[in-house]
């Protein structure tokens, strides 16, 4: 027999982790540790049984952890949102200092990429010329010096590494 709700309304803990890719130990350390915005129901037998809310909240930390939000951070946020309305400028507070964060991870992506492309671009043109030589060997007696690390502003088709 149910707490709350119906077996139909409810999902079991194996259900929830194949919704939200967590594992069912990751799903009872997020209640364990306060994670969730309200408690889970059990059965008379004590297996959890989730709600769609439930799922819907986890699949937003999920996000937020993924994104790179402190535990501490997701913990906050989730005794915000239990408490209710009238903290609203606190989640926004919290929401706004993890989107920064993130866009600066994005920007720092971003260059990484740069880098990459460029160096791919040096690759295939190396190769569709037939020229593996002039690619940098570390192997080599003499090593060319690195350019610069960016390597954003150097065009040299030439390019040794």
């Amino acid at each position: 027999m149910e707490t709350t709700g119906t077996r139909a309304e409810t999902l079991g803990i194996g259900e929830v982790a194949e919704r939200t890719g967590l594992g069912v130990h990751a799903l009872r350390f997020y209640e364990r540790e306060g994670l969730l915005v309200g408690p889970v129901a059990r059965t008379s037998g004590g297996r959890r049984r989730y709600a769609p809310v439930d799922v819907d909240w986890l699949l937003i930390c999920v996000r937020l952890r993924e994104s790179g939000m402190p535990l501490a951070d997701l913990k906050r946020f989730a005794e915000l949102v239990r408490r209710g309305p009238g903290n609203e400028a606190e989640r926004l507070a919290l929401l706004d200092v993890h989107q920064r964060r993130v866009e600066e991870q994005i920007q720092a992506l971003e260059e990484c990429r740069a880098v990459i492309a460029r160096k791919v671009g040096v690759y295939a043109e190396h190769l569709a010329r037939g020229e593996a030589g002039g690619l940098w060997d570390p192997t080599a007696r003499s090593r060319p010096s690195l350019p610069d690390l960016a390597g954003l502003g150097r065009q040299d088709p030439k390019e040794t590494t």
